[in-house]
Order: structure tokens, then C-alpha cells, then sequence
């Protein structure tokens, strides 16, 4: 799968053991950003960028990483067709896609180590949406709200 990745300054630690896990899993990894720690840059231009790769196609999912995640996941879910999912358990992170399609997974790099943040990108990674009626119906119905926005 095609994976876009993004950082600010805050989320700039995981990164790489992150991008590195997903290479191990077979992912393919779309780069974003940040390509260094720069304390000036700013969260919605990284969310933007792995926002509209998802939304393009370009990729199947996407991976945002900053100081706390919320953030990025507020600007994400700006993006039309982009479902972005705060997680900072493995729980929320696999059902979020099993149950609700997301497609962007924000974390917050002050909020988990990355013992945690790996075992959570893991089970975002290896979920995938379950199509149940009641899942789909719902997502629907997500997606009503969307277009009438």
C-alpha cells in the first residue's frame, strides 16, 4: 500500500523509526515532510500535503505526526474524502479503519514513545474497512454531511 507521511517539528523524532517500520511492513512511503527539524514550520502545511495525496489517490493512506496530533487531525479532516483519526491506542487506530474507513492516521509525538506509536501504526496499517451494512450505512451517512458541508 501506498503511504503518504507527514511531520512538523513536534512529530519530526518518529518519523523515521516510523517510515522505517512501514518500509519493513512492504509499504510503499510517499514523503511530505518535514526533511528536518525546523522549529518554524508548521502542522496544516504537512496535514495539507498528506491530506491531498490521500485525497488525490495518490496514496491509499496517510500518516501525520505532530506534537499532540490534534492539529494535524482537526486540519486534515478539512480535506474532502480525507477521514482522519486521532489515535493514541492500537484499539482506536485498527477500528477507526475497521469501523469508520479512516484513511489518515494522526499521532502525537509528545504523547506516545515510539515503542507505542509503533504498535499503533502497525494496527492502522493492517486493518481494513470491514464493508459490514451498519459500516457502510454509517460511512454513508458521514459522507452526506461532507457533501452538504
Amino acid at each position: 500500500m501506498k503511504i503518504a507521511v507527514g511531520c512538523d517539528h513536534g512529530g519530526f523524532p518518529l518519523k523515521a523509526p516510523l517510515v522505517d517500520l512501514l518500509k519493513s511492513m512492504g509499504h510503499e512511503i510517499i514523503d511530505k515532510g518535514a526533511y528536518q527539524n525546523d522549529p518554524k514550520d508548521d502542522y496544516p502545511d504537512f496535514a495539507l500535503a498528506v491530506g491531498k495525496a490521500v485525497q488525490s489517490r495518490e496514496a491509499q493512506r496517510g500518516l501525520i505526526i505532530c506534537g499532540s496530533g490534534v492539529g494535524a487531525c482537526v486540519a486534515a479532516n478539512k480535506l474532502k474524502g480525507v477521514r482522519a483519526g486521532l489515535c493514541h491506542d492500537t484499539y482506536s487506530a485498527a477500528q477507526g479503519v475497521e469501523h469508520d474507513d479512516v484513511n489518515v492516521l494522526c499521532l502525537g509525538a509528545r504523547i506516545v514513545g515510539v515503542a507505542l506509536a509503533t504498535e499503533i501504526v502497525r494496527a492502522f496499517a493492517n486493518a481494513k474497512f470491514s464493508a459490514e451494512d451498519r459500516h457502510a450505512r454509517r460511512l454513508a451517512k458521514v459522507n452526506a454531511i461532507e457533501a452538504a458541508g
